[in-house]
């Protein structure tokens, strides 16, 4: 085990216990993915330790939380850019230039696949099918906006928005 640990706060206790709540007794390890995404809203990742909080609070195995942290690419297990680019490279999206999407966006930012800024801004990785392949090259930003038909323009005008929306709410 890590010399650091995660202690889970009150405030995230309750949290907690609100989505356990929702299922029988003998079924809270179901609340495992409203856990985890409890945690990383609130340190912006899920870290190795707070999985282990987890599964101690929910009664089930450590290797389970991780299986279900490592199987879906909405958490983070590391920290990431204030901006996670999400650029689809499964086939169909492949074909419709789905990797020179990609490519274009590690190239604008200068960075490597996978590959945060040096400003902490953009995360730039791939990710699975995001169930739009007819709006294909498709991408995700912060597991929440869907973007299609990602023609390079289109890529470097979300760049340049998502700088100025950054900047700006940084001067506020």
């Amino acid at each position: 085990m890590s010399a650091t640990t995660y202690v889970i706060s009150e405030a995230t206790r309750a949290r907690f216990d609100r989505e356990v709540a929702k299922y029988p007794a003998e079924q809270k390890q179901s609340a495992v993915m409203a856990c985890l995404s409890i945690v990383q809203q609130e340190q912006g990742y899920v870290s190795r330790e707070s999985e282990d909080a987890i599964a101690a609070y929910l009664g089930m195995p450590a290797i389970a939380v991780y299986e279900v942290t490592t199987f879906y690419n909405m958490y983070n297990q590391r920290q990431l850019g204030k901006f996670k680019l999400n650029v689809c490279t499964n086939l169909p999206c492949l074909l419709r230039n789905g990797q020179q999407a990609l490519d274009h966006l590690c190239q604008k930012l200068g960075v490597e696949e996978g590959g945060t800024t040096a400003d902490g801004l953009f995360t730039v990785q791939k990710c699975e099918c995001l169930g739009a392949c007819a709006d294909a090259p498709v991408m995700l930003v912060n597991d929440r906006q869907m973007c299609s038909f990602m023609s390079h323009e289109r890529l470097d005008e979300l760049v340049d928005v998502l700088k100025a929306n950054s900047n700006n709410s940084a001067k506020n």
